[in-house]
């Protein structure tokens, strides 16, 4: 059993990841901003102490605002509070657009990906930058399927590295439930220490 805190813990993401944990019979704290138990990553420092894995299952801002200076402002503060607190392992949920669909061509710059999630797909890419440049920490950054969306648990799927996996007709998929099921598992193994992966049926 480890001890978990899960920034986000009320998204779509992140009630799965929850969920996922509680059941395997880790102890489990979710946080959010309106949730019942509140706390963001500003405060990651106070948090952290005394978990053994830190998760982020928060998203850069879709209010309107340009959102990749606050998603990596939020990003370093985690990373600096995680630090701070002594917590070594770090997973973070993060996005497909940067995802390779050919050598040197990201799914995000792509002419036919959705004009309305460009802007959070670059926020993604951009973190994954920060974390790229960590040494210190044993962090891990988790890219789904270019859909996610609720779902079923079904525990099969694929998983891969830098590149975006898809099916035989071209299709990116993953449930919620069954990305959890992965960041659950890494949490356990820890097979992709220092780097990205991603998951699809």
């Amino acid at each position: 059993m480890k001890k978990i805190l899960v920034f986000g813990a009320t998204g779509m993401i992140g009630q799965r990841i929850v969920t996922e944990l509680v059941n395997r019979g880790h102890d489990v704290t979710g946080l959010s901003r309106s949730g019942p138990v509140k706390g963001d990553v500003t405060q990651a420092a106070e948090l952290a102490a005394g978990h053994d894995v830190v998760i982020s299952a928060i998203a850069p801002p879709r209010d309107g605002t340009e959102p990749e200076a606050p998603f990596l402002a939020a990003t370093r503060a985690l990373i600096d509070g995680v630090r701070e607190a002594g917590v070594r392992r770090l997973i973070t949920v993060g996005g497909a657009g940067g995802l390779e669909v050919a050598p040197g061509l990201d799914l995000v710059d792509t002419p036919d990906f959705p004009q309305i999630y460009k802007k959070e797909a670059l926020s993604q890419r951009a973190a994954l930058g920060l974390y790229r440049e960590v040494t210190d920490l044993d962090w891990t950054y988790v890219a789904p399927a270019a859909i996610i969306q609720p779902g079923e648990r079904t525990g099969t799927f694929r998983l891969g590295g830098d590149r975006l996996l898809a099916d035989e007709q071209g299709n990116s998929v993953i449930s919620a439930e069954d990305y959890a099921v992965a960041v659950a598992d890494e949490i356990e193994k820890a097979e992709h220490v220092r780097r990205r992966f991603t998951v699809a049926y």
